[in-house]
């Protein structure tokens, strides 16, 4: 339970302006980020590796700078550094992604069209004095917006050859928001809010890969016996279920960008099953707690049982621990002479080591670091950082800013002057070992970027660089200096289009499109209610698409995955319609099915459609006579009320009424039997 204190040079401004509802938000349409030129650095997973377009394993270390979730709506010592001079040092020192956090508020105010101004940033045309030049309005001196910022941040990363990543630090805009336990519920930010903005970002950098992924929110967390107020990790559908927020919001930026890694990381607590009955909310136990605790964000003993699985898959999937020493709060697992060894046993394996351990997928350690205090809490560092070395775990560490009040930064501080520029005054102890964890060659000590064309600063090399002349040679500190050939494409990615045919069948679709140079698979996808959700993965340029109801359009579009990255260009959508089912032309409906809701005990009852009905009715067989429930339903649907007795079983019978006369025999005849669960 990490508490961070984020201490401003600065006086903090207030925030103003609270941020409506998702149904008062009307969105304005997004500037298109400044394009890649070749588009070809995102990533993938497989197993617990992170792997480029050309199938060769990548390492991500960097490091948090954090300001853009503050009052102050931009990146901290601005006000009193350069951004290039920034930039280039930190490129030049080998951190290879920049992990920035953001509010949700933050991402509102841009998704709106009304981003909120900047403070405490220093921007300056003038020959004399200049400084942030990039940043300023037409006068030379006024800051561009957040937005503008942000943007302009991303442009100078691609410059240097760094990769970036945001974090909603917080829903509201606060310096110390990540005290707050949830993504949802300050600054009129509900869960649907949330997932709004973060899209409405992936659209926005979709055509970039500068931005390569989005750590859904910081820190969940909270106690359990806080109950819906804090975050949890289960197979429920409460709002507070982090896993299931989670993956939903996952689903929502994969519609619009299926290239982006989605970095999700734990809560605080998990149900520890010490007694039976024990419950999320119910009052802790001194001993024989029914709670497990851990650092903040940091508990994934539930993905165990309930990983995340979005609907377009997990090689996009990336869990994000944050893992602290002593020096940041006394955890039991520090009272003794602690070890490699038995940091595992107390703590790590079970909490979260175990999904990198068991290839269940990738890691990213999203926050880690501390003072450099010569006694435990550098132990504690430098046995992590070993770890993440030995099994090829990414991380970012906390932080570049030197205002963290409880753990400092990897700078020591930060000044300007006309002529001369940024002077940066880095904590030279704790980078030293903080270096030995960024990605480099074995011996000639290169520093490895992520962007296959652009090196890595002055002391770097670019990921083509790497396979294509050091990986076969010397090989890399990661897994020990194994050495590799890797795969080299130098060729820029062609996006060709794809145009979709359809054939109308009986209740189905067949599909069929031109084949794509260097694509090896395709996804068909369904745009439901305005979001695009994956149908299907076929190697061939066809696919038969069953299961739709005659006189229902449904619209479908079909993307191609070449040299391992996903196009997203939905624009070759068309709209299908099935032919009717010639078993359709009954008076009564067939393929009655039933769906189960575990949570609010209720089904709901689906059919087919019957061609001419005007009306369905529900009939349920009770105390030897069938009783009519409802007969005035107009669509193939109907969902019971809540709270039926689990246990309970039922015949249902479903009925059209088709000019004007019900048809009720074959119907009972072809009655199904639930059980309420």
């Amino acid at each position: 339970m990490r508490r961070m204190a984020a201490i401003a040079s600065v006086a903090a401004l207030s925030v103003t302006g609270a941020v409506p509802a998702l149904s008062a938000v009307t969105t304005t349409p997004a500037v298109a980020a400044t394009t890649d030129d070749c588009n070809d650095d995102w990533l993938q997973a497989k197993g617990s590796r992170l792997y480029d377009k050309n199938g060769n394993e990548v390492w991500l270390t960097g490091a948090n700078w954090f300001g853009f979730n503050c009052s102050e709506a931009c990146p901290h010592y601005l006000w009193s550094a350069d951004a290039d001079d920034c930039l280039k040092e930190i490129a030049d020192r080998g951190i290879n992604i920049i992990r920035f956090p953001v509010s949700s508020e933050l991402l509102v105010s841009w998704m709106k069209g009304k981003p909120m101004p900047v403070s405490s940033f220093s921007c300056n045309t003038d020959p004399a004095y200049t400084i942030n030049a990039d940043f300023c309005e037409a006068d030379g001196k006024t800051a561009k917006n957040s937005m503008e910022v942000f943007d302009i941040m991303m442009q100078k990363c691609k410059k240097y050859g760094i990769k970036a990543f945001i974090d909603v630090h917080s829903p509201h805009t606060d310096n110390s928001g990540h005290n707050y336990n949830l993504w949802y519920g300050k600054a009129g930010v509900t869960t649907d809010v949330w997932i709004e903005s973060l899209v409405w970002l992936a659209d926005k950098y979709k055509n970039d890969d500068t931005l390569l992924a989005y750590d859904l929110k910081n820190e969940p967390h909270g106690k359990g016996q806080e109950g819906d107020e804090a975050a949890k990790w289960d197979g429920s559908k409460d709002e507070n279920n982090w896993a299931y927020a989670a993956t939903r919001c996952a689903d929502a930026i994969l519609d619009v960008n299926p290239n982006a890694l989605i970095l999700v990381e734990g809560v605080e607590q998990s149900m520890s099953g010490a007694q039976a009955g024990d419950y999320w909310g119910m009052p802790d136990r001194r001993d024989n707690s029914p709670y497990i605790g851990a650092w903040w964000g940091g508990n994934f003993r539930g993905a165990r049982k309930y990983p995340i699985k979005p609907e377009h898959g997990t090689s996009q999937i990336v869990y994000s621990p944050h893992d602290y020493g002593p020096s940041v709060y006394a955890q039991t697992w520090f009272n003794k002479d602690f070890t490699e060894e038995t940091l595992l046993k107390d703590y790590w394996y079970d909490t979260w080591a175990y999904i990198n351990a068991e290839e269940i997928g990738p890691e990213l350690i999203g926050e880690w670091g501390g003072h450099m205090d010569g006694k435990e809490n550098q132990k504690w560092m430098t046995l992590l950082r070993d770890y993440m070395i030995k099994h090829h775990i990414s991380h970012t560490f906390w932080c570049l800013n030197t205002n963290s009040g409880d753990t400092g930064g990897l700078w020591d501080g930060l000044g300007f002057m006309a002529g001369s520029g940024t002077s940066i005054k880095w904590n030279e102890p704790k980078y030293e070992l903080f270096e030995k964890a960024l990605w480099q060659t074995a011996t000639s000590g290169k520093y490895i970027g992520l962007d296959h064309q652009v090196a890595l600063g002055k002391n770097g090399i670019s990921l083509n660089e790497f396979y294509s002349k050091y990986s076969s040679t010397e090989g890399s500190n990661l897994d020990g200096g194994k050495k590799s050939p890797g795969n080299v494409n130098n060729d820029t990615p062609v996006v060709q289009s794809i145009k979709v045919s359809y054939t109308a069948v009986e209740g189905g679709a067949n599909l069929s499109w031109n084949k794509i140079s260097n694509a090896d698979k395709y996804a068909v996808y369904q745009n439901v209610n305005g979001s695009w959700k994956q149908v299907a993965e076929t190697t061939g340029t066809s696919y038969n698409w069953t299961g739709l109801t005659y006189g229902t359009n449904y619209k479908v579009a079909v993307v191609a995955r070449v040299n391992n990255a996903w196009t997203n260009d939905y624009s070759n959508a068309i709209t299908v319609t099935p032919k009717q089912t010639t078993s359709n032309t009954d008076d009564y409906p067939k393929n009655v099915k039933a769906n189960y809701n575990t949570q609010y005990h209720q089904v709901q009852f689906t059919w087919d459609k019957v061609q001419g009905a005007d009306k369905y009715g529900i009939a349920v067989y009770l105390a030897g006579k069938w009783r009519v429930q409802t007969s005035n339903i107009t669509t193939n649907s109907f969902v019971t009320p809540k709270n039926l007795t689990p246990g309970m079983t039922y015949k249902v019978a479903v009925a059209a009424r088709v000019g004007g006369k019900w048809n009720t025999a074959d119907p009972i005849k072809n009655a199904i039997t639930v059980t309420i669960k």
